[in-house]
């Protein structure tokens, strides 16, 4: 009895395809792809709160945020992905040419759903982790309200922060920034029940 083994794709193949395509978008993991899917309503309004709230307060500083559509390079794991966010202050680091992959973003945002929790905190996290630039990772909840900050210390070990009430504040050191959670929800339906 064979085995069937999967596609194996080398990073600029996947880089190619991702460049030429119109509609889906996936996430490439040392050889292998994975399709993406589509996110929901809650989700969609967590992300561009974010963006706002830290938009306004990146105005008139050298920092800039990033949507989900802005590719990240991944070198230790040989990854491509699409964060749901990402920021940084300071000059880009590029992949190549064509400015849409960075390798070098200081914070990471990711909204977790139900059925991708799991893998977001366990090889997502760790991948993003693994980019010698990243300072901190936030995870937001869309179905409750809580946030994670991972952030790395200066010996190299990530430190973690829990957030659980509208009344938090996030410190976000490495954009200079705070969000408050209030914010992060505003207008996202929860079931609280």
């Amino acid at each position: 009895m064979s085995l069937n083994p999967r596609p194996q794709y080398s990073f600029e193949d996947w880089l190619a395809v991702e460049r030429e395509s119109t509609e889906a978008k996936s996430d490439y993991i040392n050889g292998e792809v994975f399709a993406m899917t589509g996110a929901s309503v809650a989700h969609n309004l967590i992300v561009a709160n974010v963006i706002r709230e830290l938009g306004i307060q990146m105005k008139g500083r050298p920092c800039r945020v990033f949507a989900s559509d802005l590719k990240l390079r991944i070198e230790l794991g040989n990854e491509g992905r699409y964060p749901d966010l990402m920021a940084l202050c300071g000059e880009i680091e590029f992949y190549d040419n064509r400015r849409d992959i960075i390798c070098n973003p200081t914070l990471i945002v990711e909204v977790l759903s139900p059925s991708t929790e799991a893998h977001v905190r366990g090889k997502k996290s760790d991948a993003y982790r693994s980019v010698p630039s990243l300072k901190d990772l936030l995870l937001i909840s869309q179905h409750e309200v809580r946030a994670q900050l991972y952030s790395r210390i200066p010996d190299g070990r990530w430190l973690l922060a829990d957030f659980r009430s509208f009344g938090d504040s996030i410190p976000l050191e490495s954009v200079g920034c705070t969000l408050a959670l209030a914010d992060a929800y505003d207008k996202v339906e929860l079931d609280l029940a």
